[in-house]
């Protein structure tokens, strides 16, 4: 709903929007035209949620969700159903594995940047990515985005 994301482009580090927040953004009609969002810190989500809300985001082209808890889960659903992807901000998702980030490479061929700072994948698997594309932009220094949507 409109009150739920202009409480998020606030930005408020922590907000407290969980799983059922995510949700009720899911259903909303404009979902599929989101171009950009970003979950910033929002402790309270789930790959449960970040799955369904980008099983139905298909032009998507920016995400920010980093210094979340989100897994390789959240990451196989980004690249099956956001092959539009330009930028990923994945800084400091702890649970996010190699396995994850060749997923997401290899299935969105428009990714331009990923931010992998903070995370705790070896040196030697971003190496694997740049062969899967090796335009890819790799870079590990955090930038902080408010939780926000963007709707074009």
């Amino acid at each position: 709903s409109t009150s739920a994301t202009s409480t998020c482009s606030r930005g408020c580090w922590g907000c407290h929007i969980t799983d059922g927040g995510l949700l009720q953004i899911t259903m909303a009609e404009c979902v599929g035209k989101l171009t950009a969002i970003s979950l910033w810190g929002l402790a309270g989500i789930t790959d449960k949620g970040v799955v369904r809300l980008v099983s139905r985001a298909h032009s998507l082209q920016h995400l920010n969700i980093g210094g979340t808890f989100i897994t390789d889960e959240s990451l196989y659903a980004v690249a099956n159903n956001c092959t539009n992807l330009k930028s990923i901000m994945l800084w400091s998702c702890r649970h996010v594995t190699a396995a994850g980030l060749v997923a997401l490479v290899s299935k969105c061929p428009e990714l331009e940047c990923i931010n992998v700072g903070g995370m705790r994948v070896s040196p030697e698997s971003f190496a694997g990515l740049l062969s899967i594309s090796p335009a890819l932009r790799i870079r590990s220094v955090p930038e902080i985005v408010n939780a926000s949507v963007q709707v074009s």
